[in-house]
């Protein structure tokens, strides 16, 4: 066990004391004993005080140290929260908007440990080894840094950072930079050790994301986006690794949907969408309702109410590939059905 530096003191000033001691014992009487006894154990009360008053200032250092350490703690997680909410709301609120790249909050150099290390070709997919600067952050002083950022010696740009975000210990977030600007960043969102969430982004806006939604190690929700505006979104629903919705849009509105309603890993409802009252609606319906790879019904809406009102119904009801059945309907209710082939007037 370490010897404080109160131990220490008290022990070679009782040393010095018990020295002048003997040497006192060698060349006075006995009665002298008594004085220095007396002598010695006021030292060693002394000593004792000033051993009991360290005590007191260590303690107090300590507890100052860990007030600093949790106002820093507190500071660097304004900095990160005000980093991960960074974009507009405006655009927040709309989720057809392509987010913004989010911003790396300018921390001072000085607060990092850095040194110089080597990246191994391939292990952030570089073609050749990497000579960076490696900057950490441990605002808790656990031993666990929880930011990582690491910048090219010559040119001081970003080249990857890494974070944990949650102080749990373990990263769950990590960057990849281009020229300075964030090009990749993935996440383990949910916090279970795994990565859950894929984006990319160019010039500053998203282009690409994809997301683990249930955290069972597979991509099931997929986000495109093409001059700061969603295009296109894909699900897989049932895990089966095929997308079975797919939404497209023009101008962040939806316009044409694919669906797999039966599950069997082939497309079998399309439907487009028109606009009406301020409302994406339905607007026509076509459908594979035998399986069979092609389309057998096709439904038309009137959208003028605001609301899809069903206003033609064609039917290939043999499934030979023509439509056979054509009913028109107004206000919802058939008004005509027309037959290409009399003999299906019984059905």
């Amino acid at each position: 066990m370490k010897r404080g530096i109160g131990d220490r003191r008290r022990a070679r000033s009782v040393g010095r004391a018990l020295g002048v001691a003997w040497l006192l014992v060698g060349a006075a009487s006995s009665s002298a004993d008594e004085s220095i006894d007396a002598e010695i154990e006021a030292e060693l009360a002394r000593q004792e005080e000033i051993g009991r008053v360290q005590a007191e200032i260590d303690a107090e250092l300590r507890r100052q140290q860990q007030l600093e350490r949790a106002r820093e703690r507190a500071h660097f997680e304004e900095l990160l929260a005000r980093g991960a909410t960074g974009d507009d709301l405006a655009e927040r609120a709309d989720p057809r908007i392509a987010p913004k790249a989010p911003a790396d909050r300018k921390l001072p150099t000085a607060i990092f440990d850095s040194e110089q290390i080597e990246i191994p070709a391939g292990q952030w997919e570089n073609a050749v080894p990497l000579t960076v600067v490696k900057r950490s952050l441990d605002a808790d002083r656990d031993g666990l840094p929880e930011l990582v950022r690491y910048v090219d010696p010559l040119s001081s740009e970003m080249i990857r950072q890494e974070a944990d975000l949650d102080y749990d210990g373990v990263l769950d977030s990590w960057h990849q930079y281009s020229g300075g600007a964030l090009v990749v960043r993935t996440l383990d969102a949910n916090h279970d050790g795994r990565v859950d969430t894929w984006e990319r982004y160019r010039a500053g806006r998203m282009i690409e994301r994809v997301i683990d939604r249930n955290g069972d190690g597979s991509k099931d929700a997929f986000y495109t986006f093409s001059e700061g505006s969603l295009v296109e979104e894909k699900h897989d629903r049932n895990d089966d690794g095929r997308a079975d919705l797919i939404i497209r849009y023009q101008d962040r509105r939806k316009v044409q949907s694919e669906e797999d309603r039966n599950g069997d890993g082939r497309i079998d409802t399309w439907t487009r969408y028109e606009v009406a009252s301020g409302k994406e609606l339905p607007s026509r319906v076509e459908r594979d309702t035998q399986a069979k790879g092609r389309i057998d019904l096709i439904e038309s809406f009137d959208t003028a109410s605001g609301e899809p009102v069903l206003a033609k119904r064609e039917e290939d009801s043999d499934g030979d590939g023509a439509i056979d059945v054509t009913s028109t309907y107004r206000n919802g209710k058939l008004h005509r059905r027309e037959l290409a082939d009399p003999a299906l007037a019984s059905d």
